[in-house]
């Protein structure tokens, strides 16, 4: 590969891995093709990529990116598990191919907001919620509180109602 691909292929990399709300870095050794074919397309499903590159040029990307501390992990076969949206949709799918096929691909590492995460904390990610339940677990919460505010308003106001009302006929009683 000549220099000017190289700078491309890096340039490329960075543009993904910068884009990406996280990323993970895998060992694909011992999973065979076809294995690694049902991986990308379940990735795919999710909106994720699965993409192989040489480590010199993955280093030199994230060098770039000022993530030098995740550079030491790309040794051996190395695959990038990125995702662009949710972090969980990603670090789910591999976590559950990976208890299907004997813990293959392993998780080197996972990166989420430019912060460093080892296999164990990806795995706890992964048994998050998805994004879509935590953000209604989140309004059902805001919204508890809403609902018995406007609930003690409005028996307030009736209450407000009877009074008045009862004033209303012990003055037509008392002027009857």
């Amino acid at each position: 590969m000549r220099r000017d691909e190289k700078d491309v292929v890096v340039a490329d990399l960075q543009q993904r891995l910068d884009g990406a709300s996280a990323f993970y870095l895998t060992d694909f050794t011992g999973l065979s093709v076809k294995q690694i074919t049902e991986f990308r397309s379940r990735l795919r499903k999710q909106g994720v990529e699965y993409v192989v590159v040489k480590n010199t040029l993955a280093k030199r990307a994230l060098e770039r990116l000022e993530l030098t501390d995740v550079a030491q992990f790309f040794a051996g076969p190395t695959g990038l598990v990125i995702g662009r949206s949710d972090a969980v949709a990603a670090a789910k799918v591999l976590s559950d191919f990976a208890r299907e096929f004997g813990d293959r691909p392993a998780v080197k590492v996972g990166v989420v907001d430019r912060r460093s995460f080892g296999p164990e904390q990806v795995k706890q990610l992964a048994d998050m919620p998805p994004r879509e339940v935590l953000l209604a677990q989140i309004a059902g919460g805001l919204q508890a509180p809403m609902a018995r505010l406007a609930g003690g308003m409005n028996q307030l106001m009736a209450g407000f109602a009877r009074a008045v009302d009862q004033l209303r006929q012990q003055k037509e009683g008392a002027a009857a």
